[in-house]
């Protein structure tokens, strides 16, 4: 499992760093944008993450959703802040969302259970 998050996290890396350097700024300026939107701010860092997780599994974006997911881990999410996110998630997004539920939990045994 583990070897599947690394592969990920490299895949993501690498294909970033080429698409910025072609060099085009409306993508740089999207980029920077992006990476800005989750900067620290009056809702912090770590709450922006469970945004951008429930709205990544509402989205249905598969590699959104394990960024923010890693990142949660980083910002010290506690596994029933998780829990709590996924069940907005569910509410707003239905029945659609019960897969990332289960990537979730899968993603959990990768990033270390998160905090109790």
């Amino acid at each position: 499992m583990a070897d599947r998050l690394e592969d990920f996290q490299k895949f993501r890396t690498d294909l970033n760093e080429e698409i910025l350097g072609c060099g085009h700024l409306g993508i740089n300026r999207f980029f920077a944008l992006d990476h800005q939107a989750y900067e620290p701010g009056p809702l912090g860092t770590k709450n922006k993450e469970l945004l951008g997780v429930v709205a990544s599994a509402v989205l249905r974006c598969d590699d959104c959703f394990t960024y923010h997911l890693v990142r949660g881990g980083e910002e010290g999410w506690k596994r029933e802040e998780l829990i709590d996110a996924l069940n907005v998630a569910l509410i707003v997004g239905g029945s659609t969302t019960i897969p990332h539920g289960r990537r979730a939990f899968d993603r959990l045994r990768d990033i270390g259970g998160l905090q109790p």
